[in-house]
């Protein structure tokens, strides 16, 4: 019981904090792609081009495939410390990443991931103060504020407790799975708060939907 109180404390916290949290905006709609090549500019046709490659002739990337891109990527990063992206966290990011709940990432969904990696990486840097490769449990609280999520202690608990080492260190991959997660989230919570006044009803369905694929 008393568990619960503190848990139910550290969400009222939060949702009473509403504002002060920035998620990045949501991948734009799906247009057809004869529209979309028109209208790109030269850096999204580029970005394009490489995706082809990546994604393959499905044009678009599986979990699997994610698993392979970015492990591929951290790999050339020996300043990261990581036991690599496994293929359940890969799964979860593309189940909450996956607007149009295909299972697989399409090219504005994968860009909209990729940028946000590229940003979350430069702050990993930023806040690993002391160089181990990994955030210690003093340097998340920074780390997760620059992100755009000032949480309290008892989220910051949480977290630790579910991405961190018994240490309390996070590494790059649970770093930014758990970012992914986060960001995620927020913004299906915005997209729920009808009123924007910080508080959502959902019933039972909407709520496994929610928390089941993600």
């Amino acid at each position: 019981m008393f568990l619960a109180k503190k848990l139910i404390s550290g969400i009222i916290d939060v949702v009473s904090n509403i504002d002060q949290f920035t998620p990045s905006d949501p991948p734009p709609p799906h247009r057809p792609l004869a529209y979309a090549e028109q209208n790109e500019s030269d850096e999204e046709r580029q970005f394009r081009k490489v995706f082809q490659q990546l994604a393959g002739d499905d044009m678009e990337v599986s979990p699997n495939e994610l698993m392979n891109i970015l492990n591929r990527i951290i790999g050339k990063h020996g300043d990261l410390k990581t036991d690599g992206f496994s293929i359940e966290s890969c799964r979860s990011m593309v189940a909450v990443m996956d607007c149009d709940s295909t299972g697989k990432l399409g090219f504005h969904e994968f860009k909209h991931l990729w940028n946000n990696i590229k940003k979350w990486q430069a702050m990993y840097k930023t806040y690993d103060a002391d160089g181990s490769g990994v955030i210690g449990a003093d340097e998340l609280p920074a780390a997760f504020t620059a992100a755009g999520f000032p949480l309290n202690e008892q989220m910051f608990q949480m977290i630790i407790r579910r991405y961190s080492d018994e240490n309390g260190n996070m590494d790059f991959d649970n770093y930014i799975g758990c970012l992914v997660r986060l960001d995620a989230m927020w913004r299906a919570f915005k997209t729920l708060d009808k009123d924007n006044n910080g508080t959502i009803k959902v019933n039972i369905q909407e709520w496994l939907q929610l928390t089941m694929y993600s």
